[in-house]
């Protein structure tokens, strides 16, 4: 089966570049009129935990943000844990 499709694309080459032409331009064509809805996003998964509390930062500290750190390191598939104490905003990558 394959050696005749090769023997018939051998012997029709005029055939066969008209047929790759045809399919060029068609997806030159169809590239160009498909609008593209959504771009995918291919970065790491980042989680963002905003903490509000109406004590000092460093009691923020030690009662929320460094148990969420603690137990987002032990979690799987987990690459970085960053707190950022200025913001008190851990991002969990």
């Amino acid at each position: 089966m394959i050696n005749a499709l090769i023997e018939l694309s051998a012997k029709n080459r005029f055939v066969v570049f008209v047929l790759v032409a045809v399919a060029t331009v068609a997806g030159v064509w169809s590239m160009k009129t498909v609008p593209i809805d959504a771009i995918p996003d291919l970065s790491d998964t980042q989680v963002i935990v905003y903490s509000r509390w109406d004590r000092g930062p460093d009691i923020l500290e030690d009662q929320v943000t460094y148990p969420i750190v603690t137990a987002m390191l032990g979690a799987p598939k987990v690459k970085a844990v960053v707190s950022s104490p200025s913001s008190r905003k851990p991002a969990i990558t």
